[in-house]
């Protein structure tokens, strides 16, 4: 950790961390298969983050084969083209295909799963199809992808591949996004979390880490995941024969809570800047130095714990650090499932409520303590209750910063260009 002038750039180090944190991760490699129009691009922008699809880098492999990835996004695609054309070229697509398997096989290139897309209202399938199915199934796993799985001609087109007991993993039907009925009608998107659910039981536990950081559609599972390694990491830092930390050097705290925001962000996945971790950390510390943003927390969260006026001056015991590194974990994940949601539907942040949010909740975790901080259920996680939740908070963020004086509403912006100014000089 580099401390130059005995000071620390936190936000840098979180940015540097996380990048870190994925740059280890081994990539899941996964190949999507179907007709040109069945709706793979449309699947890929939101079974993924980041509309891969349409912002990742397409390479051509061969001539019918594109590799799809992105800087920072531990995921490889690869897309197949012209199925629907003649017998010859189908052999061809299916040669190549095969040898892509063939030669990355135990590599860290190694395919892990096709998700061959079929259009459901088609309600049909070609012996081609069929026979391309069968020969990847004896070399990786295969899951059918009905798109586009509207109404019950897709019910029964998916109950007759069902009956066909076909070598496949798994069948899912899914609606990628809304569809629009009419103007008073829409029949909102289902299948995802599913699918993600299936990918994840069969791809190889090294690749989990990093399907779970590009996925999008499961931001339930991203929080929980996080949840669970941040309890893990705050009982191993602050177990029994922890020494307790004097008030006067709470900076010890912060290269241990640089490393668990930094994996917490590295699970989620969502595209952090710097100013986005300024105003988090701005609502429980600072971010000037190591320092400063130890006795920050420390003193911040203090003010919560019944007593802890006496603790003042003197110590910091492991339960004590413990509960207020828990309560900065809970809250940073509560923080970033909301942004993930406000990502995937294609909202900008706003920092002021980002911020106002990240306060709100280390308060209301600080007084939880303990035991009913570690059994707490997760707030903003659920991807169905989220957009109610998002609203609701949205709404009362923007009244709250309605009431407050011009100048308490500068006040973020004027401390960010201040910070931004010092850093330059």
């Amino acid at each position: 950790m580099k401390l130059p002038n005995d000071r620390m750039n936190i936000i840098q180090e979180i940015l540097d961390k996380t990048e870190k944190e994925i740059e280890n991760m081994r990539p899941v490699n996964i190949l999507i298969a179907g007709k040109t129009g069945v709706g793979k691009s449309t699947l890929i922008n939101n079974v993924f983050r980041e509309k891969l699809a349409d912002t990742g880098i397409g390479k051509p492999v061969t001539k019918h084969l594109r590799k799809i990835s992105k800087n920072g996004m531990p995921i490889v695609l690869y897309d197949t083209r012209g199925l629907e054309l003649e017998q010859t070229i189908q052999d061809r697509v299916k040669k190549e295909i095969t040898d892509l398997i063939a030669q990355n096989k135990n590599s860290k290139e190694a395919v892990h799963v096709v998700y061959y897309c079929i259009q459901a209202t088609s309600s049909r399938i070609e012996d081609m199809e069929l026979a391309l199915i069968k020969d990847l199934s004896e070399k990786i796993p295969v899951i059918l992808v009905l798109t586009q799985a509207i109404g019950e001609p897709a019910e029964v087109f998916k109950q007759h591949l069902e009956n066909m007991n076909l070598p496949v993993a798994g069948i899912q039907a899914v609606m990628s996004e809304p569809y629009v009925i009419s103007a008073d009608y829409t029949i909102p998107a289902f299948g995802l979390k599913e699918l993600v659910n299936k990918t994840l039981e069969i791809i190889p536990e090294d690749a989990q880490k990093a399907f779970t950081n590009a996925q999008q559609a499961d931001i339930e599972r991203k929080a929980k995941n996080a949840r669970r390694w941040a309890t893990r990491y705050v009982a191993s830092s602050f177990g029994i024969g922890f020494i307790p930390i004097p008030f006067s050097d709470a900076s010890v705290l912060v290269p241990m809570q640089i490393t668990l925001l930094a994996h917490i962000t590295a699970i989620f996945g969502i595209s952090l800047d710097k100013s986005s971790i300024v105003s988090i950390i701005a609502a429980v510390g600072g971010t000037s130095s190591a320092t400063f943003l130890g006795k920050s927390i420390v003193g911040n969260a203090l003010k919560f714990i019944p007593g802890a006026g006496t603790v003042i001056g003197g110590i910091i015991s492991g339960t004590t650090a413990s509960i207020v590194t828990s309560a900065l974990a809970v809250s940073y994940i509560e923080v970033l499932s909301v942004m993930a949601f406000k990502e995937m539907n294609g909202e900008a942040v706003n920092l002021s409520f980002i911020e106002n949010l990240m306060r709100k909740q280390f308060k209301k975790n600080m007084q939880l303590k303990g035991k009913h901080l570690n059994k707490k259920e997760l707030e903003f996680d659920r991807t169905r209750t989220a957009s109610t939740n998002y609203e609701h908070l949205l709404n009362q963020g923007e009244t709250e910063e309605k009431k407050q004086p011009f100048f308490k509403r500068i006040i973020p912006t004027i401390k960010r260009t201040v910070s931004k100014f010092s850093r330059k000089k």
